[in-house]
């Protein structure tokens, strides 16, 4: 059966065989998303296809975490595990990315976020299920990201591939952000946790409130990667101040000792900076998603402060002999 009657036989059998449809625009990974619509009744078809590698159980496990917890991921109405076919809950268009650019609204939206990550680092875990295990956010995962930046990057800059002795270099150098990473208490990473992947959902109480989209690459790691994702963000710059404002609202509301918190974050604000400079490129040349190179001046910026922190002065030191900035 070819993937369009695999989807069409489980629309079927879902009772949604008759619904409108609109296909949503696609992110950075192999899944796509379409909206159904049949009356006033909405749903959507999360389509995973298994030959690209991805899986959804790990967006399964996860979604049943998350609202076990009580919070808004989507309801999961029925799901084909093998086909990667899931129809789940619509949870709407009020992205934190559009309502934040709107007068008056970006603090109270970034402040609810903020509580909401304070609260899920301090949840119990998720647990392994029959078909899922939360991996670690370890040396491997951490180095392999990093290296995009000197995989992709890199040669798109320079023209020709990275020479070995260079991405050994690399790699003894960035041990300082590793060395920082693995030295703080592990908790949930969410990964992708900012404006883009956020939804208002004000007619709910709490930390319901506040959408959850795109957290099936959770990962048990360093606490400091998700509010960097957040205000950090590679797509939108924040009104002045926020940033500072929001760190010392999650330190209150975490009991984190803020000198080791800023170290931590630097350490991974970098590591992530030097993933998407990486990643973007890779979307760009390899899957043909032009638009995340307009984002690199704002991730090469955010780099750039990240650096600064005396600790990862072996990266700053590397970054500014070896690796240029983006094209104007």
């Amino acid at each position: 059966m070819n993937r369009a009657a695999a989807t069409e036989a489980f629309l079927a059998d879902a009772g949604w065989a008759g619904a409108a449809r609109a296909p949503l625009a696609g992110d950075a990974s192999a899944r796509s998303y379409v909206r159904l619509a049949r009356g006033a009744e909405r749903a959507m078809l999360m389509d995973v296809p298994p030959e690209s590698g991805l899986a959804v159980a790990p967006f399964l496990a996860v979604t049943d975490w998350l609202r076990g917890l009580g919070l808004s991921a989507p309801e999961i109405y029925t799901a084909d595990r093998a086909a990667g076919l899931v129809l789940l809950e619509d949870l709407g268009d009020e992205l934190f990315l559009r309502l934040a650019a709107e007068p008056g609204r970006e603090a109270g939206l970034y402040a609810a976020a903020v509580d909401l990550l304070a609260f899920l680092q301090s949840a119990p875990p998720p647990q392994p299920t029959g078909d899922w295990t939360p991996p670690p956010y370890d040396r491997a995962v951490l180095l392999r990201e990093m290296r995009l930046v000197h995989e992709w990057y890199l040669p798109m800059r320079t023209g020709r591939p990275t020479p070995p002795d260079l991405a050994a270099e690399f790699d003894a150098r960035v041990e300082a952000v590793v060395a920082i990473a693995e030295a703080e208490p592990p908790t949930v990473v969410l990964r992708d946790y900012h404006a883009e992947n956020l939804l208002w959902l004000p007619e709910r109480g709490g930390h319901a409130r506040v959408g959850l989209l795109d957290y099936q690459d959770l990962l048990i790691g360093t606490p400091a990667y998700d509010l960097v994702s957040l205000l950090g963000d590679a797509r939108r710059d924040l009104g002045p101040g926020l940033a500072a404002a929001m760190t010392a609202r999650y330190l209150d509301r975490t009991g984190r000792e803020p000198a080791g918190f800023a170290r931590s974050a630097a350490a991974l604000g970098a590591q992530r900076n030097l993933k998407i400079l990486g990643l973007f490129v890779r979307l760009a040349e390899r899957d043909g998603k032009r638009g995340y190179l307009r984002h690199l001046p704002r991730v090469w910026q955010g780099l750039t402060r990240d650096l600064r922190h005396p600790d990862l002065a072996p990266v700053a030191a590397f970054v500014a002999a070896h690796v240029p900035p983006p094209a104007s």
